[in-house]
């Protein structure tokens, strides 16, 4: 097991939705952004299937997700960019013409980490998280090959570590003791998302939203003690890129 990466000068974390890099990284982030980290998103889908009422007017739900996940990036201390690919929500797939647009940003951004899901995460159900996790290291592999989308005029970019979050096999763990608050309070800048993902039916309820703050905690403790620490945040590593 493997703690603590050296605070990287910038990290770009990948998600399928408006959320996931918040549940997948967010402490880890918070935590190398107060250090002084560039962190951006790369947000995948438009997020317009996030919501269960089906009356729900969807281009209003796309329009408040992309504001919600810039309002998220700052309660982590993140400084970068903040990019909508704008795929479907449930239809993203990892092509071609996608990996091209993946691929600019990772030159453009050029972090020195990259962060995403797990593809290979065994029996899970959301299409859109493997379709990310997938399109994240085809677009990485594209951006550090010259031969690769030259008419981009971009130099190509090696990141020098990979973190997968949701992995089934955990090798790495960032200690994010201290971090926890930040991580929660970009979660619940995603509203919108209460009643579906947080099962919080009530925002006033304060007793509901402890009970969110409580299990966010109580995973971070889990994957702490793994690696004796109090909170930690568990990944997947991969260094030869």
């Amino acid at each position: 097991m493997h703690v603590d990466l050296p605070v990287p000068a910038s990290a770009l974390a990948i998600g399928a939705h408006p959320d996931d890099v918040e549940f997948g990284g967010g402490a880890t982030l918070a935590k190398w952004a107060a250090a002084g980290c560039v962190v951006s998103h790369l947000v995948c889908t438009d997020g317009s299937k996030g919501s269960w009422d089906p009356t729900e007017d969807v281009t209003e739900l796309v329009a408040t997700r992309q504001v919600e996940q810039r309002a998220a990036a700052r309660a982590l201390g993140a400084t970068g960019e903040v990019v909508f690919l704008g795929e479907v929500d449930g239809e993203l797939q990892p092509a071609l013409d996608q990996r091209e647009l993946v691929a600019r940003v990772i030159r453009e951004v050029q972090p020195e980490v990259l962060l995403t899901h797990d593809p290979w995460k065994r029996w899970r159900l959301h299409p859109d998280h493997r379709a990310a996790g997938f399109l994240a290291l085809d677009g990485l592999v594209a951006a550090r090959d010259p031969h690769f989308y030259p008419e981009q005029g971009l130099a190509p970019h090696r990141p020098s570590c990979l973190l997968l979050w949701e992995a089934d096999e955990v090798d790495h763990v960032e200690d994010v003791t201290g971090f926890a608050e930040r991580k929660v309070a970009a979660l619940l800048e995603h509203r919108s998302q209460f009643r579906s993902t947080h099962d919080i039916d009530d925002p006033d309820d304060v007793e509901q939203v402890a009970g969110f703050t409580r299990r966010v905690e109580e995973r971070l403790a889990e994957v702490g003690r793994s690696a004796g620490v109090a909170h930690g945040e568990g990944f997947k590593r991969i260094d030869r890129l």
